[in-house]
């Protein structure tokens, strides 16, 4: 079952100083985090900022170039989590006929709040999500890391994102 999320915020990692998107269902009663790259959470943030720069960034050419062909953006759809790499769908409408795009959470998720296009999440990657091993040969240190990290990003709300600077 697909559910429709947002984009809560950004924040950072605070052991690997990567940045996380956290997603959550419209009644804040779920949550799934997703480690990107600096650039694509840059391109999140600044859509979610509503910040314009004088010459388009790659997700806002990629959005103009949609819109200037007649292509919409219908929603994306985080649907699969295998080893510990999230995989997701950008669904397209262009003169009634529909395209399926795989794309990076990440990506998707840059076009989508461009597009303002819906974000759904799998239930059942929400539940992978809850098991992800971050390191595969884990110390006892980086078990306890592991545990609060989770306990972490289980209790954030929404306040405590702030705004995300570039």
């Amino acid at each position: 079952m697909l559910i429709k999320m947002k984009v809560s915020g950004l924040t950072i990692d605070p052991l690997t100083n990567t940045p996380i998107v956290i997603l959550k269902d419209m009644q804040e009663k779920k949550a799934i985090p997703i480690w990107i790259g600096l650039f694509e959470a840059s391109a999140i943030a600044t859509e979610m900022e509503k910040i314009s720069f004088s010459r388009p960034m790659t997700h806002d050419l990629l959005t103009d170039i949609l819109r200037i062909l007649e292509v919409e953006v219908t929603k994306i759809e985080i649907n699969d989590l295998r080893n510990n790499t999230f995989f997701a769908n950008i669904y397209l409408v262009r003169e009634g006929k529909s395209l399926v795009i795989d794309s990076r959470p990440s990506d998707a998720i840059a076009i989508a709040l461009r597009a303002n296009a819906p974000i759904f999440v799998d239930d059942k990657v929400i539940e992978k999500s809850r098991n992800v091993d971050f390191g595969s040969k884990l110390t006892d240190i980086d078990k306890f890391k592991d545990e609060k990290l989770k306990e972490f990003l289980e209790n954030l709300s929404p306040e405590d994102f702030g705004k995300y600077k570039m």
